[in-house]
């Protein structure tokens, strides 16, 4: 069995140190450095965003550089606090309730993209009631420049070599260490590619090209719908978390089940941005 699963593994694992500098006792990772380029990137991508009035409502945005560089710390402190509550909550709570210190290492993995995009909304709606910024637009500025940070978070977990896929022979699959010896889907590729550069590229044309930033809601709306159909098609390639396997049969995956009520929460925002244009 090991020797068939190598031979169907074309593609070499390639075995990158999880560390990326260690200076001592400190150890800077491949998956913070991640966080850190999706946000500041994305940072820089909204910033040159808000610098073109003609892309949103009425020709200008409240949204300042200002606003922007302030929101930032905001924006890191709901991604990371929402995303680790999210993952023991939904994937991990029983070991936490036994030992309720395991909550508070993050560096041995464990973030949850839901429970992170939770918290981040609830830095965006707490930011814009205190300066007084229009919710909405504030929503798409997120959602516009959400996707780099998706990518490289997902490249951080092949470098990880976690969240790997199912076995398979495809001519690309691979042995990821702590995978056994069967050759499995780079699952952790297809989302960086699909809710990376793909939603990234679909999100900017939205709002770039077809001027739907105009319509505060329509490209946050894009956003969750692309987000949850992305993530819903990849789980059938994903191996599901080992301490919770299957929730149904063969395929039903927690990732499914907190994707969908997601699409639903996407469209209902395109469908109230739409109206809401169509009464002014």
């Amino acid at each position: 069995m090991t020797t068939l699963a190598n031979y169907f593994a074309l593609l070499a694992y390639p075995e990158i140190d999880p560390v990326a500098v260690s200076l001592g006792p400190l150890a800077i990772r491949w998956y913070g450095l991640a966080y850190v380029a999706g946000i500041l990137l994305g940072w820089w991508v909204a910033r040159r965003m808000i610098a073109r009035p003609e892309l949103w409502s009425g020709n200008s945005i409240a949204i300042t550089d200002r606003h922007l560089d302030d929101f930032l710390v905001w924006a890191a402190v709901g991604i990371v606090l929402g995303g680790r509550i999210g993952y023991v909550l939904f994937y991990d709570l029983d070991p936490v309730l036994a030992n309720p210190l395991l909550a508070l290492q993050v560096w041995n993995g464990g973030m949850s993209f839901h429970g992170g995009l939770t918290g981040a909304t609830l830095a965006m709606l707490l930011f814009a009631r205190k300066h007084a910024l229009p919710t909405w637009s504030l929503f798409d500025i997120v959602a516009s420049v959400a996707p780099i940070g998706l990518f490289f978070g997902r490249i951080a977990n092949f470098i990880n070599g976690e969240l790997w896929g199912r076995p398979t022979d495809v001519a690309w699959a691979m042995v990821f260490p702590g995978g056994g010896p069967f050759s499995r889907h780079p699952s952790q590729l297809y989302e960086a590619a699909l809710e990376g550069i793909v939603l990234f590229a679909v999100v900017q044309l939205a709002g770039r090209r077809g001027g739907l930033l105009k319509a505060p809601g329509t490209v946050s709306g894009i956003f969750i719908c692309g987000y949850a159909l992305a993530r819903i098609f990849v789980e059938f390639f994903r191996e599901p978390d080992a301490q919770l396997g299957y929730l149904a049969g063969n395929w039903l995956t927690m990732g499914m089940v907190l994707s969908t009520p997601m699409f639903a929460l996407g469209l209902w925002a395109i469908l109230r941005a739409q109206r809401a244009v169509k009464t002014i």
